[in-house]
């Protein structure tokens, strides 16, 4: 996983593209769940929402990471198709290496941070009945 290209300020995401998608995202998210934002230069909603997400991702301390995908660069418009990526910003949680759940559009710092607290608390205990 490629940790040199942090985005505003967030010690726990990288860049993403349609080439090393699956080893840095669908393989890493058995090690770590992995949030993947979709987003567009152009997208004032993406701009407006990038600091939420950014926050709440960071007051998780690397228990979640996030992965950011520039729709508008190289192949990466591949990749929206490929997960029926329809409007930005569009946020999908990887963990296990499948997709777990997904969201479109702002959301508050607060929203962020129950949808995320959820869907981790869904999957821990998920893995605990597994271990059962």
């Amino acid at each position: 996983m490629h940790f040199e290209s942090l985005r505003e300020n967030s010690s726990y995401a990288f860049d993403v593209c349609h080439e090393n998608f699956v080893a840095d995202v669908i393989d890493a998210s058995h090690q770590h769940p992995i949030l993947v934002d979709f987003w567009a230069e152009w997208c004032a909603p993406c701009r407006q929402f990038t600091p939420h997400l950014n926050r709440v991702v960071d007051e998780h301390a690397g228990a979640v990471l996030l992965a950011k995908v520039e729709v508008d660069e190289g192949d990466n418009m591949k990749l929206a198709g490929r997960y029926r990526v329809r409007g930005f910003p569009t946020v999908i949680l990887f963990n296990g290496g499948e997709e777990r759940g997904r969201f479109s559009g702002s959301r508050s710092s607060h929203q962020l941070r129950a949808w995320i607290n959820e869907h981790l608390d869904s999957e821990c205990a998920r893995t605990a009945h597994r271990a059962a």
